[in-house]
């Protein structure tokens, strides 16, 4: 059998992670009913004032988005973990952190990329201008592949322990307030008529440093799990 390359390998995880969250639809879904209800509850409890939603609307965007991503990260990886999977992936000759960010990548496209695509429509509700929105979908596009990346290390550090659910949100959650941060902070620019570069920048850099060491400490982190 040929070996395969590490592109192959890649579109292997992401294939087998996507098709059994297929049988798991109700999962899926619920990730992202939990999104659009926050999200949209905050109008009717603040009021309809415009001015007041559209300062709050990144705001809210950004924290119903995390809190979504919270609900996925402890099934990360415990269906591997509990039917052995994890293990052959431990043992097997291929590259653990490629397994790994196939994983992470799986997870972002059913937990954090949907958000991308329904936090326009949602932020309509806000009053947002279009330039917002574009700049929202952008920082969004950065941002959710990085609590993505950070859930992962908190999810493997946290793997087979009672309350891990509870755990993994402890440990994510402050490592991502600069996400958010930088983030809200972007489209807050925009509406003030300041330029976005520096928070644009500084979370493109998040980015390509979680891209280049959370596979590799997730990998670690899931060895000594397993120990």
């Amino acid at each position: 059998m040929n070996k395969l390359s590490l592109f192959d390998l890649l579109a292997l995880v992401i294939h087998r992670d996507l098709l059994l969250a297929l049988r798991r639809r109700a999962d899926v879904l619920t990730t992202l009913v939990f999104f659009v209800m926050v999200v949209s509850l905050f109008p009717l409890g603040v009021g309809p004032e415009p001015e007041v939603l559209r300062k709050m609307a990144a705001g809210v965007v950004w924290v119903a988005a995390l809190l979504s991503s919270m609900l996925s990260l402890a099934r990360m990886f415990s269906a591997d973990y509990l039917d052995g999977t994890l293990e052959q992936m431990l043992i097997a000759p291929q590259s653990l952190s490629v397994l790994v960010f196939g994983k992470i990548l799986a997870h972002w496209i059913l937990s954090g990329l949907p958000l991308v695509f329904i936090a326009p429509v949602l932020g309509l509700q806000f009053g947002m201008s279009f330039q917002s929105l574009w700049v929202l979908i952008l920082v969004l596009l950065l941002g959710t592949p990085i609590l993505s990346m950070i859930g992962a290390i908190g999810a493997a550090l946290t793997l087979g322990l009672r309350g891990g659910g509870v755990l993994v949100s402890l440990l994510v959650l402050p490592l991502c307030i600069p996400v958010l941060i930088f983030g809200t902070g972007a489209v807050e620019a925009v509406n003030t008529g300041i330029t976005i570069i520096p928070n644009v920048s500084l979370l493109a850099a998040m980015f390509l440093f979680a891209l280049v060491f959370t596979p590799w400490v997730t990998a670690q982190a899931l060895r000594i799990s397993m120990e």
